[in-house]
């Protein structure tokens, strides 16, 4: 088997927006629009997710749920409900195969697709994420963005500058002149420690 030419690749990184608060204000109308943090209890828990309305008080997940309602009384915080994710993910996943079964998942709200071999199908891989964006918000009721490039690394550093639902495609030739603006924070498996 000859490896493929990485100007022909086509990955596609597909992340649910905020996907656990944007669960949360698919199934409750009342909660959409608002600043909404999916978390556990008020004093030892920690933020889960926090909806794209919340953000702006700086509010993020991991954060301490004391911090996060420091920054943001307002908001209405949501016990997880973690069945629900599961199921809506399941759906995500299922309509990822019907593009190309190469689908690693990373978490319930994220996967690398390999769409190499399906562009006969269904277009080019920006056409494909298109189209399984317009399914997930369709068939699902949830936003996603999706980075199109010819390695994973790339792909993901997309999704997260369309953040949130849009997408962006950085083609193989652009790929470096893509990277080089970029703080090193922005690098994907960069952290703080690092």
């Amino acid at each position: 088997m000859s490896p493929v030419d990485p100007a022909q690749r086509q990955i596609v990184h597909v992340d649910l927006d905020a996907f656990y608060a944007s669960v949360e204000q698919r199934d409750d109308p009342r909660l959409r629009g608002r600043p909404v943090i999916v978390g556990g209890h008020a004093r030892r828990g920690v933020v889960i997710a926090a909806s794209y309305e919340v953000r702006p008080f700086g509010v993020r997940s991991a954060m301490s749920m004391a911090e996060a309602l420091r920054r943001a009384p307002e908001a209405l915080v949501i016990p997880p409900r973690f069945a629900a994710y599961a199921e809506a993910s399941e759906r995500v996943f299922e309509i990822f195969r019907t593009y190309t079964p190469l689908v690693e998942g990373l978490s319930l709200d994220e996967a690398f697709l390999d769409v190499s071999a399906s562009g006969a199908l269904f277009g080019r891989g920006a056409d494909i994420a298109r189209q399984i964006r317009a399914r997930i918000r369709d068939e699902v009721g949830l936003p996603a963005s999706a980075g199109i490039a010819a390695v994973k690394f790339v792909a993901k550093i997309a999704s997260d500058l369309a953040k949130p639902d849009g997408q962006l495609d950085v083609p193989w030739a652009d790929t470096a002149a893509f990277l080089a603006p970029l703080p090193v924070e922005r690098m994907w498996g960069v952290g703080a420690k690092a």
